[in-house]
């Protein structure tokens, strides 16, 4: 089926389309429904079903036949090891793991927190929960000690697993102290954690009530699927809210496992006998999605990485990676190809061995710009695939569909809408925009399976923080714009949209024009507060290794730049070079944080974030009087 026929039967029949792909899944009780609307317009799928995750993800391959396949590879750039587990071996390991977890006193529907760093230990807790009908919550690893509270608070778990550390370059993150303080802040007590030791730093347990991994595993017994309904939580995946109370975004296990089956061959175009790489980590929606259930749903090779994209021990490492493993289709953030370019702006390091049989690479995470998308298009010679989804979503929602034969791309743009997602752009008053028109990104309800239909415990912030701005639509929180020929261009969160003395501004329309400047390899773009205009936009750019401009000419150029292309409306005049940008951990710009120190607050540390010295960069720069400034 091409793109545009599978899109036109998904919005023209969902029940049908979405009954159909189903077939990708095993049932143990098929279902006879496609889905049934709630009150709010969230539909719950295949409502009458009842199915395993992890019987999907692992068993059903190895009954088929193809038990010998390689299921995931384990390369870890911080120890130099590499692992491979076939399907057979990986069902082996679940199934004692789920043995150990069920020993706890682990059942259905308990909640089990899973805070470990990029090891296959992590995979097995995260399927063996699914295999019992537990709900798992993967915490990124190290996360810090009050924010792990939160979660432990909220989910209200019966086990928590972790490891005695995780590796950085050049250190070693003691994982166990942070857990202790953890549960001595939370309200709820753990009853039992379980520490898996890893031979670089041996963490203390506390008697009666943390286990070794090794000495739990070795008592456990093999256990296998419990069938649970479709609408069951697999897992909880929490995402920060604004009013400082993390959001638990609940995926079932019915809807997530179609989407998941039909997303890896659709739209990444992934045969069974190929290897996809997501460079996630399992502490995201990403590493959730492609690190460990779809491609293993699909029933082809996960590669799993413990590193960096630079200093792994160079700029080398993903092309490393793609070629020692045969990655077909290999999937990371805008914020990694950056930084690779940073370090390697002529490829060099690329060009040494080249990127094997990759034949695709796919972006997502924060907006990529056409610079970015160029150095790699012209570096690896093989179509570069900007596409959107959120962590509520699950799952891409826009993008090429290289899986139904699409190839169309276009800088600056996201892509087309995914099969099942309908996308409009609204006003304040929900008035459906015209094309090229900016404004709040929505999506039409139902929303398609594998989205979330709730927060955790939450259900009424949920339909107030998604459902109730434009009713019969999701709200994304982001703003964007349709083109003439039905590309979405998402241009930033809705809270960057900025007006300045009375027009209305995309950051990320300047932070485009700023990116492709030759000397800029990473930038952010903010609205400042202005006594005259109300809001002026201020920029801040990461130069390229070995450029040798000064950072006032490089700012100058950036400035007039951006006012040729916008004009004088735009009214950018500031621009401060700095070391790093603050990001995420898993690569966005924290642009909210930059905004309130460029706004003169003092912000506390974001529990995200990847470098907290990134932040002294900022506020060093906006309190200097020697940055450039282009008078009007």
């Amino acid at each position: 089926m091409s793109y545009s026929a599978a899109y036109a039967a998904s919005v023209a029949d969902p029940a049908a389309f979405w009954m159909e792909a189903a077939k990708l899944v095993d049932w143990d009780q098929a279902p006879t429904r496609a889905g049934d609307a709630q009150a709010d317009g969230i539909w719950t799928w295949f409502p009458d079903g009842r199915l395993n995750t992890c019987f999907n993800a692992v068993d059903r391959h190895v009954a088929a036949g193809r038990g010998e396949r390689t299921a995931l590879i384990h390369d870890s750039a911080m120890t130099g090891r590499v692992t491979r587990y076939s399907y057979a071996q990986l069902q082996d390991e679940v199934s004692r793991v789920a043995g150990m977890i069920r020993a706890q006193g682990v059942a259905l529907g308990d909640r089990v927190i899973i805070y470990m760093p990029m090891v296959p230990e992590a995979v097995f807790a995260m399927l063996a929960c699914a295999r019992l009908g537990a709900v798992h919550s993967v915490v990124f690893g190290g996360f810090a000690s009050h924010e792990l509270a939160k979660r432990i608070d909220d989910a209200g778990p019966r086990l928590v697993i972790t490891a005695s550390c995780g590796l950085e370059p050049g250190r070693i993150v003691a994982y166990k102290p942070l857990l202790d303080a953890a549960i001595d802040l939370a309200t709820h007590k753990v009853p039992r954690t379980i520490v898996l030791q890893r031979p670089e730093l041996e963490a203390a347990l506390i008697d009666g009530r943390d286990l070794d991994w090794g000495e739990a595993l070795a008592q456990a017994h093999p256990v296998d699927c419990v069938t649970v309904a479709s609408d069951h939580p697999l897992y909880i995946l929490y995402t920060s809210g604004t009013t400082g109370i993390a959001k638990g975004v609940v995926h079932d296990n019915g809807g997530h496992a179609v989407a998941m089956a039909w997303s890896v061959p659709n739209i990444y175009g992934i045969g069974r006998d190929e290897t996809f790489w997501a460079g996630s980590d399992i502490g995201w929606a990403v590493g959730h999605s492609y690190i460990v259930y779809g491609p293993l749903i699909h029933g082809c090779t996960s590669v799993m990485y413990e590193g960096k994209p630079v200093g792994t021990p160079d700029a080398g490492a993903f092309w490393r990676v793609i070629r020692d493993h045969g990655v077909d289709v290999f999937f990371t953030a805008p914020t990694a190809i950056r930084a690779v370019k940073r370090d390697d702006p002529e490829g060099r390091l690329l060009a040494e061995k080249g990127c094997g049989k990759l034949r695709a690479l796919y972006l997502a995470g924060e907006r990529a710009d056409p610079d970015t998308l160029a150095w790699a298009e012209a570096m690896l010679g093989v179509p570069v695939i900007d596409h959107w989804w959120q962590t509520e979503l699950g799952w891409p929602a826009l993008g090429t569909c290289i899986g139904l034969g699409d190839t169309r791309t276009r800088h600056g743009s996201a892509g087309r809408p995914i099969p099942g997602y309908s996308f409009a752009i609204l006003d304040q008053k929900d008035a459906e925009l015209a094309a090229g028109e900016i404004g709040d990104i929505a999506l039409r309800l139902p929303l398609p399976p594998g989205c979330f239909p709730t927060l955790w415990q939450r259900h009424d912030h949920f339909r107030d923080a998604y459902l109730s701005q434009h009713p019969g639509y999701y709200t994304t929180g982001d703003a964007g714009m349709i083109d003439a020929d039905g590309f979405v261009h998402v241009m930033s969160r809705i809270d960057d949209i900025i007006n300045v003395a009375g027009h209305r501004l995309s950051t990320g329309a300047i932070e485009q024009i700023v990116a492709a400047h030759p000397a800029v390899a990473e930038c952010a773009v903010i609205g400042a507060h202005d006594a005259i205009k109300g809001m002026i936009p201020m920029g801040f750019i990461v130069l390229k290794s070995g450029v040798q401009a000064t950072d006032a000419d490089v700012s100058r150029e950036v400035v007039v730049r951006v006012r040729d292309e916008l004009g004088p409306v735009a009214a950018f005049k500031s621009v401060h070079v700095v070391k790093a940008l603050p990001k995420t951990r898993s690569g966005k710009t924290l642009r909210a944080t930059i905004r309130s120190i460029a706004n003169g607050e003092t912000v506390p540390v974001p529990a995200t974030i990847e470098d907290p010295a990134a932040l002294d960069h900022i506020y060093k720069s906006v309190s200097k009087t020697s940055n450039l400034e282009v008078s009007s």
